[in-house]
Formats: structure tokens, sequence, C-alpha cells
């Protein structure tokens, strides 16, 4: 619960200052009421908690994983309902220590091992770890602080050591230490450059923002002028986060059009966003209910959104048009209190139906570069 409530009790106080590689059968055609002329997501993926509210501090029976998990690999007819799975969260802090006890190994969340990594992968779904989210916002500080390049290549030797990508989730609103976070990339980097083929999963290497530009926002700004232009990438894209609750549409679609446009009055202004370099994200369960993202696409904001994040057309950066895709939080059971994605509650209907709807290729091809 705490990290998910911290996420969620984040982003209302920020809206309140701001004003606020397996073979896998052939995808199915796109069914006539989510098909939409433009380009289809690439990136469709969900973070995911394990079962314990996004800590993974036990190892997991992996028959039990099934049960819990079986929808994020069958949508119900052997394909699986994504093509990315980010196992949420590492604790930087914990990770630059090294630290071991019951719940880490070597720094590492001692459910986050080979053998869930191989569950997805054996089905063609690629596998990230996010180090962060918002209980951990402190730790990255410190952590930048104390040893900003050492952190990096040990989040380098973890994605070689289970064969990852790795997600920055680093939600310090107010003066991030950007000088560390670009010292954490550059030794990432160092061990795994970028990888425009996307062959190698290891070089993977991604960043959270806010879900517009009004959060996040010194953050925002320095990785959209420094490491997400198309002419010389550093990061392979950004997900534009969830809201503290489910957008409608319009809202949504507004929120990822900031990223779009920028802020050309912000002093340093955000620049505009590649189409091609972010995902917008959406809930599939929120407090005490799955929603249709989860268990009906029909009447899913991700459905009435798909016209629009496939043709979102660039607006100062970038040169093809539709977003890169969607993310999901998230699977299996987010919050201590919350609703699961456990079966009754588990998103073949919405998830899975849309991965359908929008012939979302697995494995996760090549994505586009700009």
């Amino acid at each position: 619960m705490r990290v998910l409530f911290g996420r969620v009790k984040s982003f209302a106080a920020a809206a309140a200052l701001v004003a606020a590689a397996a073979a896998v059968p052939a995808a199915a055609p796109a069914t006539a009421a989510a098909a939409a002329t433009g380009t289809a997501p690439q990136v469709y993926g969900a973070w995911h908690c394990s079962d314990d509210a996004c800590t993974w501090a036990t190892v997991r029976d992996m028959a039990d994983f099934d049960r819990n998990n079986h929808w994020l690999i069958d949508r119900g007819d052997g394909r699986p309902s994504v093509n990315l799975a980010v196992l949420s969260f590492v604790n930087p802090l914990t990770l630059l220590n090294g630290t071991t006890n019951s719940a880490n190994t070597n720094g590492v969340p001692v459910g986050m091992n080979q053998a869930v990594v191989n569950y997805f992968t054996s089905h063609g779904v690629r596998v990230m770890l996010s180090i962060g989210g918002i209980t951990y916002t402190d730790d990255w500080n410190t952590a930048l602080a104390q040893n900003a390049t050492l952190l990096g290549q040990k989040a380098a030797a973890l994605a070689s050591q289970l064969g990852v990508g790795i997600e920055i989730d680093y939600e310090q609103s107010a003066s991030p230490n950007t000088a560390g976070l670009q010292a954490f990339i550059d030794a990432y980097r160092a061990a795994h450059p970028y990888d425009a083929s996307g062959a190698d999963p290891t070089a993977r290497l991604t960043i959270d923002v806010a879900a517009g530009d009004r959060w996040l926002i010194d953050l925002d700004q320095y990785a959209t002028a420094h490491w997400l232009t198309p002419g010389t990438p550093v990061l392979d894209y950004a997900n534009a986060m969830v809201p503290s609750r489910q957008p409608s549409a319009t809202d949504a679609e507004s929120n990822w059009q900031e990223h779009l446009t920028g802020k050309a009055n912000y002093s340093p202004a955000i620049p505009p966003l590649a189409p091609a370099k972010f995902t917008g994200s959406l809930y599939i369960a929120e407090g005490s209910k799955a929603r249709p993202e989860c268990t009906d696409f029909s009447s899913s904001v991700q459905n009435a959104t798909g016209s629009w994040t496939q043709n979102a057309a660039p607006a100062g950066a970038g040169t093809t048009n539709g977003l890169l895709g969607y993310m999901f939080w998230a699977a299996e059971r987010p919050s201590t209190r919350g609703v699961t994605t456990d079966p009754p509650n588990s998103c073949e209907g919405g998830v899975g139906a849309g991965a359908s709807a929008y012939s979302v290729p697995v494995p996760m091809p090549a994505l586009r570069q700009s």
C-alpha cells in the first residue's frame, strides 16, 4: 500500500500545487470497434507489483504466480496480453549498498529472480526492472549524492545478470539531482550502449515522467532536452505516468499533448517531445475496483483514446505520428487493501482485448526512432 498510496498522494498534492523472444502465434487483425488508421502501439506493457504491494520481498511459488498472472501471457487464445512487464520496484539505495536481508539479495528484491523473468521472456514478453517509485524518492536522492556512478554500474550489472532492461522512476518534484542522474545514465550506458535495434534487452533504459508537463517539471525539462531527442537519443523513451485517478479520454489526451507541445513559457522551457519517444499510461486496478482497462476494452479509456494515440502528430519534435504505446498500472497487487488483478479480476477482457484490437506485436519489435 505504501508504494501505490505514496504515488497517488504525490500526484494529488502536485495537482494542487500546479492549480492545480520465444515464438508466439501471429497477432489477429484489429477489431472494427478499435481499428484506427495510424501507427499501432509498439510498447504495450504493465507495471507489475507482485503480491505484496510492489516490494517483491518474498520468493514466489511459480505455480501460484502463474495462477495470479496467467492473463499476462495468455489473453485467452495463447497469445500474451502485453509485450512488456516492468517489475516494480528496486530501492536505489539498497541496490547501491548491496544490502542482503530477508527481503533483498545483494540489493535486489528476492522476488525479482530469474524464474520470474523467464516466466515472461519464455512467452516473448520483454522484462524491465523499475528502480524507484515515490516511496523511494529520498533513497534516490541519497544514492545519487553518495555515488551516482557506482549506482549506474550496479544497475547495469543487474541488467546483465537477469537479462532485463532498467526503468528510472525518480519522482523528485523539487530540485532533482539531474547531475547525479546524468552520471548514473553515463555509467549505465558505458556498460550497455544505446541500441536502436532493440535486440539487446539490457540496453533498454527508460524514464518515467508525469502524466503531463506540470509535475516533475525540472526532471521533465532535463530529460526531454538531453536524453530523449530523436537525433541523439540517450534513453529509449519515457512513460507518462498515471495521474491521481483514472482520467477521462479528454483529460488523458490533454495530458499527453502537453508532452508533445512542451511548455515554451516555462523557464527553462520544456521542449516538445517526439510522439515516438513516450507512452501514455492508464490504470487497470484503481482503489477498490478493476477498471474497464482490465475487464471491458469496449468501454475503456484506452479504447476511447485509441485513434488519438495512434495519430497524434509531432508538435516540434519527431517525424512520425502516434505515441509509442500504452503502459498500465499495475498488475497483481499494487496496494495491500485495493483490488488485485488476480482471477476473477484478471485482465484478458481489457488489456488482452486491446492487444488484439491494436494488433500489438509480440515480441516487441525494434522501436520507431523519430
